[in-house]
C-alpha cells in the first residue's frame, strides 16, 4: 500500500472519528434528555451536588447533564426557585432555563385562617419560607403600627384569595405584597360603601369575621349583615355567639374546643363578649372571605333584629323582627336540640 493510500485512510478515519465525536457531543447538548414533565423546587443555598436527587428522577442520563452543566459553567450559578421541567427538553434548554432562573410562578391561596399563626403555617406550606420566619414578619409591631394596625387586628390586612407568586418569595416580600393587595382591594368604591354603613374598612372586616363564623351559607350573609347593622345603629349589643366562642378559646389558649355556648358563658369577662359589650369587638375573630366583606358593604335592608338556627333547614337561620317571634323560634330550636343531643 503506497503512502498516498495510507494518508487517505488516515484522513477518512480522522474525519469519521471527528464526526462520531461531534455527533456524541451534539446529542449530549441538544438531544432530548427529560423523560417526563414535572415541577421541581431548588432551595436557596443549594449547590450543584444537591441537584442530583432533584433532577436525576426526571432525566434519561444525569451524566450527560452534568457534563453539559460543567461546560456551560452552570455548576457555580445555581438559582433557587420553582421550575417546570418539560418532557423532551435537551440539556442545553434545561440548563439555560435554570441558569437564568426562569421560574414558574405558583398559586398561593389562603382563606378563613383564624390566627396569624395559622396563616403563617398555611403560607409556608406553599412557598419556600418557613412558618416561624413568616410569623415573625407579619407580627412585627413596628410595621403594624406604621400602617394603622396592631396584632389583634392584623388579620384584616390579608384578603383571602389566590395570588400568583414566586416560590422563593421571602417573608418580607409576602407581607409587602399582601399590603399592596389590601390597598388595591379597599378601593374608593368599597371605602364609600363602608362609609354609608358608618364603618371603617377595619370595622367592616371585624363585622364580616363575625358573619363568616355565624353562617357558612353565603346567600344569607347579606341578611345577617343587615341584622347586625340594625343592632349597631340602634346601639343594641350584637349578641353573637361566635364572639363568645372566640373569647372562651382565647381564655383557654385554644386548648379546649368549644362546641356549644352555654348560658354561663355569656358572662365571660372579655372585650369580645358581644352580649355585655355594645358595639364591635376590638378585632376580627377570624379572617373573613370576600363574600362576608361584601355582605357588610351591601347588606339586605330589613327590620330583623333576631336570628336563630333553623330546625327545618339545617345550616341556615330563621329571622325575627320582635323578641316574641324570636322566642318562638328559640323554643323550637331548644326542643330540637333536646331530641338530637349529638348534633
Amino acid at each position: 500500500m503506497n503512502i498516498r493510500k495510507i494518508l487517505s485512510l488516515i484522513i477518512i478515519f480522522t474525519v469519521f472519528l471527528a464526526a462520531v465525536i461531534g455527533v456524541t457531543f451534539y446529542k449530549k447538548i441538544y438531544a432530548s434528555n427529560v423523560k417526563e414533565s414535572k415541577e421541581i423546587q431548588i432551595p436557596s443555598q443549594a449547590n450543584f451536588d444537591s441537584l442530583r436527587p432533584i433532577l436525576k428522577p426526571v432525566l434519561k442520563n444525569y451524566k450527560s447533564f452534568r457534563w453539559v452543566a460543567k461546560m456551560k459553567k452552570y455548576t457555580h450559578r445555581i438559582k433557587p426557585g420553582n421550575y417546570l421541567i418539560e418532557k423532551g427538553m435537551s440539556n442545553n434548554d434545561l440548563i439555560n432555563m435554570l441558569r437564568i432562573g426562569a421560574q414558574k410562578p405558583v398559586k398561593l391561596s389562603f382563606n378563613n385562617q383564624d390566627s396569624l399563626e395559622k396563616l403563617a403555617g398555611r403560607v409556608a406550606a406553599q412557598i419556600e419560607a418557613d412558618s416561624v420566619s413568616l410569623l415573625q414578619i407579619i407580627s412585627d409591631e413596628k410595621f403594624l403600627s406604621e400602617i394603622g394596625f396592631e396584632k389583634k387586628t392584623a388579620l384584616s390586612m390579608y384578603i383571602p384569595n389566590s395570588y400568583e407568586v414566586y416560590w422563593t418569595m421571602t417573608p418580607l416580600e409576602f407581607r409587602d405584597r399582601m399590603l399592596k393587595e389590601y390597598q388595591k382591594f379597599w378601593n374608593e368604591n368599597r371605602r364609600e360603601l363602608a362609609a354609608k354603613q358608618n364603618l371603617s374598612p377595619l370595622e367592616v372586616s371585624i363585622l364580616a369575621s363575625i358573619i363568616q363564623k355565624e353562617t357558612a351559607y353565603v346567600p344569607e350573609r347579606k341578611t345577617v349583615a343587615g341584622l347586625y347593622l340594625n343592632r349597631l345603629q340602634n346601639k343594641w349589643p350584637l349578641q353573637a355567639d361566635p364572639t363568645i366562642i372566640f373569647a372562651l378559646q382565647e381564655k383557654n389558649k385554644n386548648t379546649v374546643p368549644v362546641k356549644r355556648v352555654l348560658y354561663q358563658d355569656l358572662e365571660i369577662n372579655s372585650p369580645y363578649n358581644t352580649y355585655i359589650n355594645i358595639g364591635l369587638p376590638p378585632g376580627p375573630i377570624a379572617m373573613p372571605d370576600i363574600s362576608a366583606i361584601d355582605a357588610v358593604l351591601n347588606p339586605e335592608n330589613h327590620d330583623y333584629y333576631y336570628m336563630c338556627a333553623s330546625v327545618s333547614d339545617i345550616g341556615k337561620h330563621v329571622f325575627a323582627k320582635t323578641l316574641s317571634q324570636h322566642n318562638v323560634n328559640a323554643r323550637k330550636y331548644q326542643n330540637w336540640i333536646t331530641q338530637h343531643p349529638n348534633n
